[in-house]
C-alpha cells in the first residue's frame, strides 16, 4: 500500500486509493452499532483524517476501544468519499496497529482549551495542537521562501560562525564562551589589576556567542558579491517581554556594489515575497490564524503585498511626528531613537502602509553604517510595518578606511581588534549594503501570535532553558 500523509489523503483525487496512514489520534468516538471514528493527524495539515474502524477488526475490543487522545497508530485501508460535510473523504480501515498508547488520565492535551502559558511548560507536546502545528508549518514556509528568494537571485548562502571574538553591535550584551572550571578560573595581574587570564582558555582569548553574522557576511560579499546568512544569534539581554528572546534566528543579506537605494529595493521585494508565499501556500493555516488569533492578519499581509512602500527620511519623519497632534508616551525630537509607538503611527495612522525610514542620526546607529556628507546622519534604514513597527533594519556600510577607524574610536572600539574587517577597506574596498530580518519577529507578525515565545520551538529566555 502507498504511504500517504494526511494532506494528501484529504485531496478528492485520493478516493479509491489503498493507503497506509500513520499519525496520532486527536479524538475517538464510538458508535453503539459497533464501529469507532478515529480522527488522525500527522502534522502535514491542520485538518484531520477520519478513520472508520469496525468491530470486525481483530483488535477492536482489545486495543481500538482503549485508544486515547495522543496515541500513535498505523492504519491500512481504502479512501472513500465522506457522507459528512466537514471532510471530503474518510478512510475505511482494514487494519489498525497501535504503536503507542497515551493514558487519558495523564496525557496533558485533551479536547478542552489549554492556555499558551501552560503549553510553554510542555513544549515537547505543544506541536501536536492546532495552533502550534500551524505556527510550525508557517515558520517552515517562511524559511523555504527565504532560501528560494535569495537562491533564485544568485545569492550565496554563507554559514556564519556561532562563536566569535567580535561584537557586531557594540552593545556588549553577549553570552561568554569558556571551558574554564568556574570554581578555578585562572587570573593574571595587569597594570596593577587582577583579571581573568583568557590566554589560558580554549581559544586563547575571550569569545562569545554571536549577536549577528553581518561582519562575516561582509567578508564573503567582498568576494562573491551577493550573499546571505541564516543562522541563530544570541543576546544576553535580561528582557522578559513578549517580543524578546535570548536565542533567535536572523537572516542577513549583504550585497557588494550596492547602495542604500538598492538595499531598500531588496528589502521591499523580500517582505512582499515572503508574505505572498505564506498566503498562497499556507491557506488553511492562515485561515485558522485569521479566525482564532488575529481577525485582520490576512487583510494586513495582503495589503502589504499590494502596497508600494513609502520612503521617508528620519528628519521628515520627526517633523511629521512633532506636528501630528498625537499623544506619545515618549517625546519626539531630532536625535532620539524612535520608539515603537512612533513607528506604528507612521505605518498605521499617517500612511496606512509600510514605511522605509532612512538617514538616521549617526549617534544612535552602529559604527559600521556609512557616514553621510552632512556628517550628522548615516545611510541607515528601517522598514516599518503596521501593528509592529520596525521589522527590518539595515544600512549601507562604511567603505572608507579612515572614516571607519574614526567611527570605531568614537564607539569606544579598538580598531586593532577588527583588523580583518578593516582589511576589507584596504584591499579592494567597495560600497556595499545589507540588512537583518529576525525570523521569529516575522513569524509573529505573519501569524498574529501575541508572544514571541510561541513562534519558536524551544524558547530561550531569562531563567528558562528547558527542553
Amino acid at each position: 500500500m502507498t504511504r500517504m500523509r494526511v494532506s494528501e489523503v484529504l485531496k478528492p483525487s485520493s478516493v479509491g486509493s489503498k493507503i497506509n496512514l500513520c499519525g496520532w489520534v486527536r479524538t475517538r468516538r464510538d458508535s453503539k452499532v459497533g464501529f469507532s471514528f478515529l480522527e488522525i493527524n500527522d502534522g502535514s495539515s491542520i485538518h484531520n483524517v477520519q478513520v472508520i474502524a469496525t468491530a470486525e477488526l481483530p483488535n477492536y475490543d482489545s486495543e481500538i476501544l482503549k485508544i486515547g487522545i495522543g496515541s500513535s497508530v498505523e492504519v491500512e485501508g481504502v479512501v472513500v468519499e465522506s457522507p459528512g460535510r466537514e471532510q471530503p473523504v474518510e478512510v475505511k480501515a482494514e487494519s489498525v496497529v497501535v504503536h503507542g498508547f497515551a493514558d487519558p488520565a495523564t496525557y496533558p492535551l485533551q479536547k478542552k482549551g489549554t492556555s499558551f502559558e501552560f503549553l510553554r511548560e510542555i513544549a515537547h507536546l505543544r506541536p501536536r495542537t492546532n495552533t502550534f502545528g500551524a505556527v510550525a508549518r508557517v515558520r517552515n514556509e517562511i524559511c523555504r521562501s527565504i532560501h528560494n528568494f535569495f537562491q533564485s537571485r544568485g545569492f550565496m548562502y554563507v554559514h556564519s560562525p556561532i562563536i566569535t571574538a567580535s561584537d557586531c553591535e557594540g552593545a556588549g550584551q553577549m553570552f561568554k564562551v569558556t571551558t574554564f572550571d568556574l570554581n578555578h578560573v585562572p587570573t593574571k595581574t595587569a597594570e596593577g589589576k587582577t583579571e581573568i587570564d583568557f590566554e589560558k582558555d580554549f581559544f586563547g582569548r575571550q569569545t562569545n556567542l554571536t549577536v549577528s553574522g553581518q561582519l562575516e557576511a561582509e567578508i564573503y560579499a567582498c568576494a562573491f558579491s551577493n550573499v546571505y546568512t541564516f543562522a541563530p544569534t544570541f543576546r544576553a539581554e535580561n528582557s522578559n517581554t513578549s517580543r524578546h528572546l535570548s536565542e533567535f534566528w536572523m537572516i542577513e543579506p549583504e550585497m557588494a556594489f550596492c547602495d542604500l537605494t538598492g538595499n531598500m529595493e531588496l528589502a521591499e521585494a523580500f517582505l512582499k515575497t515572503i508574505f505572498a508565499d505564506v498566503l498562497n501556500n499556507c491557506k488553511d493555516d492562515m485561515n485558522f490564524f485569521n479566525a482564532r488569533i488575529d481577525k485582520s492578519v490576512i487583510e494586513t499581509l495582503t495589503h502589504i503585498v499590494e502596497s508600494e512602500f513609502v520612503r521617508l527620511s528620519y528628519t521628515e519623519a520627526v517633523k511629521i511626528l512633532e506636528t501630528s497632534g498625537a499623544s506619545f508616551e515618549f517625546p519626539v525630537s531630532w536625535g532620539v531613537d524612535l520608539q515603537s509607538e512612533h513607528e506604528r503611527y507612521l505605518a498605521e495612522t499617517k500612511f496606512k502602509k509600510p514605511v522605509i525610514l532612512y538617514d538616521y542620526p549617526k549617534d544612535i546607529k552602529a559604527f559600521y553604517m556609512r557616514l553621510n556628507d552632512d556628517n550628522k546622519t548615516v545611510a541607515a534604514m528601517d522598514v516599518l510595518v503596521p501593528k509592529v513597527g520596525e521589522i527590518i533594519g539595515g544600512s549601507q556600510r562604511e567603505e572608507r578606511l579612515d572614516i571607519l577607524e574614526r567611527r570605531m574610536r568614537e564607539s569606544n572600539l579598538d580598531p586593532q581588534a577588527y583588523w580583518w574587517y578593516l582589511d576589507l577597506r584596504r584591499f579592494g574596498t567597495v560600497k556595499h549594503a545589507g540588512f537583518g530580518l529576525g525570523l521569529e519577529r516575522t513569524v509573529q507578525f505573519v501569524t498574529g501570535m501575541a508572544n514571541i515565545r510561541d513562534v519558536i520551538p524551544f524558547p530561550r529566555t531569562p531563567k528558562s532553558a528547558d527542553f
